[in-house]
């Protein structure tokens, strides 16, 4: 049972949040695994946007399996399980009952605060998000994996925290030539960045980049080739509307070596696998 977060190198738009829903929902669909992912910003809530349609929507989407039901109204998931935390009752099995499901016993989110009318004073946000750390240890017992997407609006003691209770890191650059500059300047001071429960991955890959995988990968000298999540307008149009479970689930056929989509398929599938090889390297030294 591991705790796999994603976070973002230095202050900088990754692709980080798409990236994590593509090799979880991927793992849902391939694994035999109990997955949770957590959301932990109190913005607009890109996860959700995947997954879920808005709830005053009532139009009726159709998938691969008939009525897509994830329109179900439930209450926001970490505002109601820090007030359970608070009160020391939080169980594994309590999570549950504040998850959205996409697939039974496969693949549920927990979404972060909801955006009210009226904001949260300093008090009550911090009394939320200090729950991430308890929440996180907790689910970990019932899950297979916790995918953690790791906001940086959280305070670097809650940030910390999390990364420290984590057994990967998918730390996530850009192809931009100045970061991976500042990136590699930064890497000998920087234990996260040296540490073996760290991957990197870029997403919203452009293979066609002079900054391709391999050569950022050589040119940030490390041992095994950076992960890619590529750009794909199919994943990127189904995120606004609900549409990645079915995406997924079409991208499950056998693709055609030459159709657009096989090497997004195929990049997800190397960094799901890199993914577990590294967890169960990890384990294996303990």
């Amino acid at each position: 049972m591991s705790v796999i977060t994603f976070v973002n190198n230095i202050e900088e738009e990754t692709g980080k949040t798409m990236s994590l829903v593509a090799i979880a929902t991927h793992m849902a669909i391939e694994y035999n695994n109990r997955i949770l992912i957590i959301s932990t910003t109190s913005k607009e809530d890109k996860i959700n946007s995947c997954f879920f349609e808005d709830r005053k929507t009532k139009k009726i989407k159709l998938g691969i399996f008939g009525e897509n039901k994830s329109t179900i109204d439930s209450e926001s998931g970490i505002e109601g399980i820090a007030k359970i935390a608070r009160a020391n009752k939080l169980t594994p099995q309590i999570i549950t009952n504040y998850t959205k499901v996409v697939f039974k016993d496969r693949l549920e989110i927990l979404l972060g605060p909801e955006k009210k009318e009226k904001k949260f004073t300093d008090e009550e946000e911090k009394d939320i998000t200090e729950e991430y750390v308890n929440l996180i240890s907790v689910a970990s017992m019932y899950y297979d994996k916790v995918f953690v997407d790791l906001d940086n609006d959280l305070s670097k003691e809650i940030r910390d925290k999390i990364i420290e209770q984590s057994d990967l890191v998918i730390l996530n650059i850009s192809q931009n030539y100045k970061k991976l500059k500042k990136f590699k300047e930064n890497k000998e001071n920087n234990e996260l960045l040296k540490s073996p429960k760290t991957l990197l991955l870029i997403g919203r890959y452009d293979k066609f980049s002079k900054y391709n995988s391999k050569n950022i990968t050589r040119y940030l000298e490390e041992k095994n080739q950076v992960l890619t999540v590529p750009y794909n307008t199919l994943y990127f149009e189904a995120a606004n509307e609900a549409g990645v479970p079915d995406l997924f689930l079409k991208f499950k056929k056998a693709l055609d070596p030459d159709d657009r989509n096989a090497i997004f398929v195929e990049e997800i599938k190397r960094a799901s696998e890199n993914i577990i090889y590294r967890l169960q390297e990890l384990q294996a030294r303990m």
